[in-house]
């Protein structure tokens, strides 16, 4: 089926009532897949279906156009129930050309065997004009995956915001005026689970719409938002704010020749740039009674020690020992550290951090809760290198994620 949003835009999606698996869960109401056709001088797809019905996808486009005559497919995230059906939309739009963020062509010509296809890399506040039309993007990264963007249509004040604004239930009348039940509680649900841990990065995404004009929200799941669609920018702000006391985190460390030092003031701008209160604690010279405190009044720590002859250095394993005495209780915690050679103490402080409770972040940790492929945590820099410096500001700002989410 198809369904017009307006003068020039048409809904080509895909309605699945089946109990659908999704992230480990299962979608009792069912979902819906919504890809977009614009209709301009130079037509355009907005996003397309999952990979199960990319045929089906296809078929039923070509009751709208000949898919030789679009001239751009726009991925907004390249997950399989967004860009699944792009192989087989591809191979019949022969002229078409991608428009999606750096990392998303890289993973969309790994995935899908695209090296040989035109690729538009567009940035933050990029338009392209579509014949009639002006999309315009922003790159929402963590929402829910690194490479994610959302496209707003200037002209239509239409905002495609990919899974930002959501809702999974199979909706044959697709339009949120003409829903026929309670609807609310669902989209509050889907916050909850998809969006609400990379709660730093709805809060950056709200700051990048909030000049925009936007009379119609047409995510990826769920309802159409064309009434009222302020009132659910404005549920995503209450949602996204902490509403509580600041979340605390420190940071700790021993170091030899100051590399260390370095990277745990990197996690701490990277930390306190998303709304983390951090103490930062020498142990050189700092009295551990007092450490240990702060870190029990903490929501998280991250502790970290240079690496000789294969072990920590300073007082730090002096201080990991005392941490099992303390009631960690799944509080946060991740190892960091400097090296020349080796760097083996993240090895060792992991191991004591998980002996005495915490939940601790590394890459399995990571993986499993944000998609982040990345290698952050544990976080190992060889000496001060700058890409190791910036990784480490990128680390903080991931665990102030999952601080918030928390």
């Amino acid at each position: 089926m198809t369904m017009k949003l307006n003068e020039k835009t048409y809904w080509v999606g895909k309605i699945d009532n089946r109990k659908v698996p999704f992230h480990r869960l299962i979608l009792e109401r069912g979902t819906t897949y919504n890809s977009y056709l614009l209709m301009t001088d130079k037509p355009t797809v907005i996003d397309t279906v999952d990979i199960a019905f990319g045929r089906e996808f296809v078929d039923n486009l070509q009751k709208l156009i000949n898919p030789k005559e679009i001239e751009y497919i726009v991925i907004n995230h390249v997950e399989p129930d967004h860009a699944g059906a792009l192989p087989a939309l591809a191979a019949r739009a022969v002229n078409a050309k991608i428009v999606t963020t750096e990392l998303g062509s890289q993973l969309l010509k790994d995935m899908f065997k695209l090296h040989n296809r035109e690729f538009i890399i567009v940035n933050d506040g990029d338009t392209l004009d579509i014949g009639g039309r002006t999309l315009k993007f922003f790159e929402t990264p963590f929402l829910h995956t690194e490479e994610t963007m959302i496209t707003y249509s200037v002209e239509d004040k239409t905002l495609f915001p990919c899974d930002i604004f959501s809702t999974h239930i199979a909706c044959e009348e697709l339009f949120n005026d003409l829903a026929r039940g309670e609807y609310l509680e669902d989209f509050k649900v889907y916050y909850k689970l998809i969006m609400g841990p990379h709660r730093p990065y709805v809060r950056n995404m709200l700051k990048k719409i909030m000049e925009l004009d936007i009379d119609v929200i047409a995510p990826s799941h769920g309802y159409i938002l064309r009434k009222d669609a302020a009132s659910f920018i404005k549920l995503y702000d209450e949602m996204s704010s902490t509403g509580d006391k600041l979340k605390k985190a420190a940071i700790v460390f021993s170091t030899m020749t100051g590399n260390t030092a370095k990277v745990a003031q990197k996690l701490a701008e990277g930390l306190e740039g998303n709304g983390i209160a951090t103490s930062v604690f020498n142990l050189k010279n700092a009295d551990i009674q007092e450490v240990i405190q702060i870190i029990r009044e903490s929501d998280g720590v991250l502790v970290g020690s240079s690496t000789k002859y294969a072990d920590m250095v300073g007082k730090v394993e002096e201080l990991l020992k005392e941490l099992k005495g303390i009631k960690a209780e799944g509080k946060l915690a991740a190892a960091f550290g400097s090296y020349g050679w080796s760097g083996e103490a993240t090895v060792h402080i992991e191991s004591y951090l998980a002996d005495a409770g915490f939940r601790v972040v590394n890459q399995n940790y990571l993986v499993a809760n944000l998609g982040v492929n990345e290698q952050l945590f544990p976080l190992r820099v060889k000496f001060d290198r700058q890409e190791g410096l910036e990784t480490a500001e990128k680390a903080g700002m991931v665990f102030a994620e999952l601080m918030s989410g928390n």
